[in-house]
């Protein structure tokens, strides 16, 4: 296929989705600097086109980019970042004028707006392809019996009961059933589905399966056919891997995505850290300087999906927190991502200036109080909300033991309030944060 030298794609969506998985299957134990040799040759197919017909890159890059020389990691570095925003106010100038017609038909995809500021894209069957020789990828990596029925809690697609897995599997190989129910249902609801169901995967959301496992546990509930719990669309806590773990006796398997990206990072089969997609996008982990990340330190993700000539990300500020890791022990070259951190309204400001990630203890909660659900908002910068439901009203002893307990884990100074509600409700795109700040934090370059 033109435009696209790494992978190469042959003709034909089921072909094609199985001659990436084996270049997949070799790639991944390539050596870093082979897959970032092979990443800047895609990249430089991919900017020549976006400088070409994108006209928010012909404007923005001006004289930092020119389309004669050969790209180098330093030339690429120079590029601006693309921000969130940017893409939201700029949709129509970053589409690309001349998407090549090998790419196939074009369609619009929306993020879900969990943060409330949805962006849109167009994406290729480039794109969808990449997506499905990923999850091929995913599947063989924890070694699924595709045979079993899957059973998906979550927002924004048809529910019911179907035949398959999905597109990734559809026309490949013969899958057992799927079933999806739709997660605002009440959690009870939720866990007696899973009963009549009888799945040997469950797929939600991390905060969805914290409240299923700790709903289980308080009624006895197990589900015996359960192999293993699959996550994505939110930070996975490392308190929801031990909870399944001794709940219902199975390991977690997340996954790191973005609607407008695509799979960024897929968990390492062999440990709980990700590996970095790095046939589908170039991931940067930026401090504030927007110099590279050493292994340990905190950073800004950003991300250039290497196969949309429809709408080109070139360095798109996800608005992600992420740490870098050394080489793995699996061998695998792909880059490691130790831990995915959130956004920046899930950080931590205090007064002094400082920024922390959250930590409020909320894994001792049931010891304290009888509580159902949590979030906490910052309201200022000395001023924490704790909004709670509860199983039934808290004495002024569990409410005094419960403050202690919560300021323990904040900076000196925090005031905290309690807000009792019924029911704290996600977002409109599905998601839940457990903390988020209203706080508006410095910019950084």
């Amino acid at each position: 296929m033109p435009d696209v030298v790494w992978p190469a794609i042959s003709a034909g969506d089921g072909a094609a989705s199985l001659g990436i998985l084996s270049q997949l299957e070799s790639t991944q134990w390539l050596s870093p600097d082979r897959l970032l040799e092979l990443q800047l040759s895609q990249l430089e197919v991919l900017l020549r086109h976006a400088y070409a017909s994108v006209p928010h890159y012909r404007q923005v890059w001006g004289g930092l980019y020119d389309p004669s020389a050969p790209l180098t990691q330093e030339r690429f570095s120079r590029l601006p970042k693309l921000t969130r925003r940017e893409l939201q106010e700029n949709f129509e100038t970053l589409k690309s004028g001349s998407i090549p017609p090998a790419h196939g038909s074009v369609a619009e995809a929306r993020s879900s707006g969990s943060t409330g500021s949805p962006v849109r894209v167009l994406k290729t069957q480039v794109t969808q392809l990449m997506w499905n020789a990923i999850t091929l990828r995913d599947h063989v990596w924890h070694r699924r019996d595709l045979s079993g029925r899957l059973a998906a809690i979550r927002h924004g697609v048809p529910t019911g009961e179907f035949a398959g897995w999905g597109t990734a599997t559809h026309g490949l190989v013969a899958t057992g059933p799927s079933a999806v129910l739709g997660v605002k249902e009440d959690i009870d609801a939720q866990l007696h589905w899973l009963q009549g169901q009888q799945p040997a995967y469950l797929l939600t959301y991390p905060s969805n399966l914290r409240e299923l496992l700790k709903r289980s546990r308080e009624l006895g509930v197990l589900l015996p056919t359960l192999r293993e719990a699959r996550t994505f669309g939110e930070v996975l806590p490392e308190e929801v891997r031990e909870l399944c773990r001794t709940a219902w006796s199975v390991p977690v398997t997340d996954v790191y995505s973005a609607e407008e990206i695509g799979y960024i990072a897929l968990q390492c089969p062999q440990q709980e850290h990700y590996h970095a997609q790095s046939e589908g996008v170039f991931v940067e982990i930026l401090d504030e300087h927007g110099r590279a990340c050493a292994p340990g330190e905190i950073g800004r993700v950003v991300v250039t999906a290497l196969h949309n000539f429809a709408t080109p990300l070139v360095r798109y500020e996800l608005g992600d927190f992420g740490v870098g890791g050394v080489p793995c022990t699996c061998g695998r070259g792909l880059p490691v991502i130790r831990r995915i951190m959130g956004r920046t309204r899930n950080i931590l400001q205090s007064a002094a200036g400082k920024r922390y990630w959250p930590s409020l203890g909320s894994h001792g909660f049931p010891e304290i109080a009888p509580i159902l659900q949590h979030q906490f908002v910052q309201k200022s910068l000395d001023l924490l909300e704790a909004r709670l439901v509860t199983r039934a009203p808290l004495t002024a002893e569990q409410e005094g033991n419960l403050r202690r307990h919560i300021l323990s884990g904040l900076p000196a100074g925090f005031r905290l309030n309690f807000v009792y509600c019924d029911r704290i409700a996600r977002s409109a795109g599905g998601k839940y944060e457990d903390f988020v700040s209203e706080v508006s934090l410095p910019a950084q370059g």
